[in-house]
């Protein structure tokens, strides 16, 4: 293996077979059938994964962290490289002085346009599954399918196409999809006044509650996005988003970070014009990713390798996944990883880890202590044990935090006043 090579490996931790302890990691090509980490609350994910991204900013790798708690988001901040301090992007919708704009509805060309509406529908779905049902379903998505034919048109638009005639007049009278303009043409207006009421409360409802959140507003309502995915990936810059739960609430860390993985996905998809040995590897990291698995994710797994977007994903619980996201990743991830688990998933790991480990081996191992299959070479390894490392240490040459905060909102954010004023002018206020 060339140089080139021998340095950029991922140190993961050491082998513990025979109680000799050897150091090991992953290379970058195997990095590309992705890594899947799971574990029980304090058995050392998070320590993983900040040693891999630190890394990651080492080796001067694209990198992008979705963190629906915020702690390492934060820790993160304070080990960027002083040679990468203009390339970072910070997003925290916690910052409501400042928000980064992202424009769920923006597409690259007539073509992205349906995989676009067909995401954003898979996503609320996702959030909104106990209430989910065809009509919401049909509803929104013709929606969503008539604002994207009007340059300039967010999510802040579904609202207004509903109830707002003259707007809707507007955003119908530049569609092009025959389907979506007969909806609006024949169909809605055509509803008997009670019956419209009664099949767009729902919508009004749930998307209502979203938007009244002025800080998601004000993300969300920005009609060009103020992040350029694509830029993000090609360019090898870093992306760290703190989505925490906590400060922004659930459904709209959940809405956020499932809005990043898909730009990601698209962006990857744009990548075919690329030969490939000209795609640059990007490093996609979801803590706690079941938050962010919509239907879109199983081929994201299975197409994203070719692009070089490499997923690296964790959380706590087998339980969390629906069955399809849970076989999309035993099928196509390559490289497994398991922390202390309790007993159910145990059960299910012991499959992907036989015949060397047994259910019982993983529900009793210690805090750091690992079950894993790596890929090596382009193929899955034995099973075999091993400690992580602790936590790596600055090395002295980490940029100002809050110099990487300034740049970061002085390039990708917009002042809460102004992006306020032009929302109002919008809605007619």
């Amino acid at each position: 293996m060339d140089e080139h090579h021998l340095e950029e490996i991922e140190g993961l931790g050491e082998t513990t077979f025979r109680e000799e302890r050897r150091a090991f990691g992953i290379r970058p090509k195997d990095r590309r059938h992705h890594v899947y980490i799971i574990g029980k609350t304090g058995t050392g994910k998070s320590t993983l994964l900040k040693n891999m991204v630190i890394q990651d900013l080492r080796y001067n790798h694209g990198v992008a962290l979705i963190d629906p708690h915020g702690d390492l988001v934060e820790d993160l901040l304070n080990f960027i490289p002083k040679n990468r301090t203009n390339e970072v992007v910070y997003f925290n919708p916690a910052d409501k002085e400042n928000p980064v704009g992202i424009n769920i509805l923006e597409a690259r060309g007539e073509d992205e346009k349906h995989l676009v509406a067909s995401s954003l529908i898979s996503v609320f779905r996702h959030l909104w599954k106990d209430f989910w049902g065809p009509r919401l379903e049909h509803i929104l998505y013709n929606c969503v399918l008539a604002l994207m034919d009007t340059p300039g048109q967010t999510l802040l638009g579904v609202y207004r196409m509903l109830v707002d005639d003259a707007f809707r007049k507007v955003i119908v009278a530049n569609i092009k999809d025959p389907v979506v303009k007969m909806f609006w043409i024949e169909d809605y207006e055509n509803y008997d006044p009670r019956f419209r009421k009664e099949i767009i409360a729902p919508v009004q409802n749930k998307v209502g509650q979203l938007l009244t959140s002025a800080p998601l507003r004000n993300i969300v309502g920005q009609t060009k996005s103020s992040v350029d995915f694509g830029f993000i990936m090609d360019q090898k810059r870093i992306l760290l988003a703190n989505l925490s739960k906590g400060k922004i609430g659930e459904d709209k860390s959940n809405l956020l970070g499932s809005a990043i993985v898909t730009k990601m996905y698209l962006a990857a998809l744009e990548r075919q014009n690329i030969p490939e040995e000209h795609r640059r590897d990007f490093y996609l990291y979801i803590d706690e990713f079941q938050n962010f698995s919509t239907d879109i994710f199983p081929s994201i797994l299975s197409e994203a390798r070719k692009y070089r977007l490499n997923l690296n994903i964790a959380h706590q619980y087998l339980y969390q996944l629906p069955e399809t996201i849970k076989h999309a990743v035993f099928g196509n991830v390559g490289t497994v990883i398991s922390f202390r688990v309790g007993s159910y998933d145990a059960k299910e790991l012991a499959e992907e880890l036989k015949p060397v480990f047994t259910s019982e081996d993983l529900e009793h191992l210690e805090n750091h202590q690992i079950s894993l299959r790596l890929m090596v070479d382009g193929k899955m390894s034995r099973a075999f044990s091993a400690i992580t490392l602790p936590p790596l240490p600055k090395n002295g040459n980490e940029s100002d935090r809050e110099i990487i905060l300034r740049v970061s909102r002085e390039r990708y954010t917009v002042p809460r006043d102004t992006i306020e004023e032009k929302i109002n002018t919008w809605f007619g206020k």
